[in-house]
């Protein structure tokens, strides 16, 4: 039987706008409390969305912190304490999309794609499940948003799709490792929402060669971080929400 989320919270993080957005959004729609983490947002884009939480009668509250700094992981976590004292959902979004030859790959963005993607998800699982298992009974449920580079190599952009491949087995470890309480799992989206540069026939080429000859969209993902929420015997999953993406070469790049 699924789970009920009504009266739950969520900590989100990169949910100002985009797919983060969307997770939060789908997750009010089941009467989720939600804490809204972002780094570089406008306040009016900030304020937007508090506003779409809020108007499904949940609670909601953002802060602003930089969780490529552990600092702004403790902000957060300071922040979620203060507002709800509790968790029972993590949502690992935030992430950064550098690009470039493997050679030519410098230390600063090799760290920042780590530390964003891979360290800042590791220390809010830490930290998380720790609050969650003081929700015991209840436990609580861990979602890391993965890509493409979870699966296969992918050149074109080699520290990005190391540190998912690196984010997809900290969901696997962290999955034996905090279980029976606390189940983590990951999502791997595809082409579900078009890059502010590319146009209109750009993107609708994207879905061309996937199974489903279509691109998806940020509620197909939203959607399955609450079905994840809300299945209780599904863990150290990798859910593929891409249309079939992952069946077909070469690999989509998004500049």
């Amino acid at each position: 039987m699924q789970l009920d989320l009504s009266e739950q919270v969520a900590l989100v993080t990169g949910a100002a706008h985009r797919v983060g957005k969307k997770i939060v959004v789908a997750l009010a729609q089941e009467g989720v409390h939600i804490l809204v983490n972002y780094n570089r947002a406008d306040d009016d884009v900030v304020r937007d969305t508090l506003r779409d939480i809020k108007s499904y009668g949940v609670d909601a509250y953002a802060v602003q912190a930089d969780i490529s700094q552990p600092e702004g992981v403790e902000a957060t976590m300071e922040a979620l304490k203060t507002n709800f004292g509790k968790v029972h959902i993590l949502v690992n979004s935030a992430s950064v999309f550098p690009g470039g030859d493997l050679l030519d790959v410098s230390l600063d963005s090799w760290n920042l794609a780590m530390n964003v993607n891979l360290r800042a998800p590791f220390l809010f699982t830490q930290q998380a499940a720790k609050l969650m298992t003081e929700n015991d009974p209840v436990g609580g449920v861990i979602v890391n948003i993965c890509d493409q580079g979870a699966d296969a190599p992918w050149p074109e952009r080699p520290h990005h799709g190391i540190s998912k491949a690196a984010l997809w087995m900290l969901t696997q470890v962290s999955a034996v490792s905090l279980g029976p309480y606390i189940r983590v799992n990951a999502i791997v989206p595809g082409p579900i929402m078009k890059p502010p540069a590319m146009t209109d026939e750009q993107w609708a080429k994207m879905g061309e060669p996937l199974p489903l000859k279509t691109t998806g969209s940020g509620e197909d993902v939203g959607r399955a971080v609450v079905y994840l929420a809300k299945e209780p015997f599904i863990t150290g999953t990798k859910l593929q929400v891409n249309g079939g993406e992952h069946l077909h070469y070469p690999r989509h790049d998004y500049d």
